[in-house]
């Protein structure tokens, strides 16, 4: 496992294929726990390149995307929050310019990021508070389960196995 994020309580541990995914290692946490986790990416001079959300029936996946240039080994960090009331903890008292991604985040999903020193608009217009451009209708979600895949499983708690279960049933009884 990546050994920066050793101490940290996590969701689901895999290994990605770089070729097809971009990145070396996806790690899911409780939302909770992705401050802790940028302070220790921070420390062992990982660089924040954006932050971004997806909108799934089971509520709003954000990613963090960060890699270090001395060492292959781009990491995604992936939490999901609730589609009823999506709300994080900020990090920007870690990453500067992680400021700018929560305000783009927000603007279009609706995410709050709590701690956040300058939660206003970004990109929508300051009286579009409540329009949210990229929260997707009942109709058109998808499951997480039909778009993402967990790469190779180093550890994953019962919760996350439970939110691709069903996907790898199906894959299984169509062999």
């Amino acid at each position: 496992m990546l050994q920066v994020l050793a101490d940290i309580p996590t969701q689901c541990v895999s290994m990605q294929d770089r070729e097809t995914t971009g990145h070396v290692w996806s790690i899911f946490l409780a939302p909770n726990q992705i401050l802790k986790a940028a302070q220790k990416l921070y420390e062992a001079e990982y660089a924040l390149e954006d932050v971004l959300a997806l909108d799934f029936e089971e509520g709003f996946l954000v990613l963090y995307h960060f890699n270090r240039w001395t060492v292959d080994e781009r990491v995604t960090l992936r939490v999901l929050v609730s589609g009823a009331t999506p709300s994080l903890p900020s990090i920007a008292g870690v990453f500067q310019g992680a400021e700018w991604h929560e305000r783009e985040v927000r603007d279009f999903h609706g995410i709050h990021f709590e701690g956040n020193p300058n939660l206003v608009p970004l990109l929508m217009p300051a009286e579009a508070v409540d329009v949210h451009p990229l929260v997707k209708t009942a109709k058109v979600r998808q499951s997480i389960k039909d778009l993402l895949n967990l790469g190779e499983i180093i550890s994953c708690t019962r919760e996350i196995e439970e939110l691709f279960a069903e996907a790898e049933a199906e894959d299984a009884s169509d062999a």
